[in-house]
């Protein structure tokens, strides 16, 4: 599997329309898809041990996508089996009114992953450049008018690029995956929800109107990505119809990542050494 076919490049110029949203790579079942799944994840259970040791290290993982993509289920599966220790899950929603008295970054910082841990943002501060934008949120978040020109949502890329690169710099290593689901696929999943008794819960009238403005989501998605795709920060456009498919692809894409950084367990110096040998002879002796 070609996991640099997902990667966008910097300062290109991204289509959603024209990129296959059922694109399996040439896996042919999900009984194979599965089996490699289980092997990365097996994979990642080390490298994250290492990453947990080494201690210099973080990890962004961000999730963006259209409703019933599958981000939760994609978070669910490609982590599972990872040490809660060194793994911590946010997922943002629409900000409280204390969140609104701040920059959009305030509530981020907190949920940033420390040394040695993976952190995962089910949404993030990308929506500032996307519902923000669909739904014309700006007037809520009390912004000095002076200061809401033609070309704020340039300025918020700018923002939020400078954002990756000081966490970039400071040994954060970011990867942003965005789900593409086509809408037909999306209307299959929300029909599925409501037939299935335990998927009730899962659809509300918002999820409807939201489809409403599937065209805008295209087009913010699209500037967003090709904008704030860096080398430092890249963007993966992940092929979401078939959802074994999107989580192999995920997974990949993080063990390549964490495979390049050539972990390793702490190497203890002659003195612990010799330490650690007066202690297993202690221990042997009781």
């Amino acid at each position: 599997m070609k996991i640099l076919d997902f990667k966008v490049k910097q300062d290109s110029k991204v289509d959603l329309s024209k990129i296959d949203t059922s694109n399996s790579s040439g896996i042919k079942s999900k009984g194979e898809a599965k089996k490699l799944l289980k092997k990365n994840v097996e994979k990642m259970i080390e490298l994250q041990d290492k990453l947990y040791s080494e201690d210099r290290y973080s990890m962004l993982l961000i999730f963006q996508a259209l409703d019933a993509a599958g981000k939760d289920g994609t978070i669910k599966h490609v982590m599972s089996g990872l040490n809660p220790q060194g793994t911590q899950v946010t997922s943002f929603k629409q900000p409280s009114a204390e969140e609104l008295d701040h920059h959009y970054f305030w509530r981020v910082n907190n949920a940033l992953p420390e040394r040695g841990r993976i952190g995962i943002f089910n949404r993030s501060y990308y929506e500032e450049v996307l519902v923000v934008r669909v739904h014309n949120l700006l007037a809520k978040e009390k912004i000095p008018a002076e200061l809401i020109s033609d070309n704020i949502w340039q300025i918020r890329f700018r923002e939020i690029n400078d954002f990756e690169k000081n966490l970039y710099e400071n040994g954060t290593i970011i990867l942003k995956f965005f789900l593409h689901l086509s809408k037909d696929e999306q209307k299959r999943r929300f029909l599925e929800r409501i037939n299935t008794p335990s998927k009730k819960w899962k659809f509300s009238e918002t999820d409807l109107k939201e489809r409403g403005f599937w065209n805008d989501y295209q087009k913010y998605f699209a500037e967003a990505i090709s904008a704030t795709s860096k080398k430092h920060a890249p963007w993966f456009i992940i092929p979401a119809d078939v959802k074994w498919f999107a989580r192999l692809s995920v997974s990949s894409i993080i063990i390549d990542t964490m495979e390049k950084l050539n972990l390793q367990y702490p190497k203890l110096n002659k003195q612990q050494l010799e330490e650690l040998k007066i202690y297993k002879e202690k221990l042997e002796k009781e």
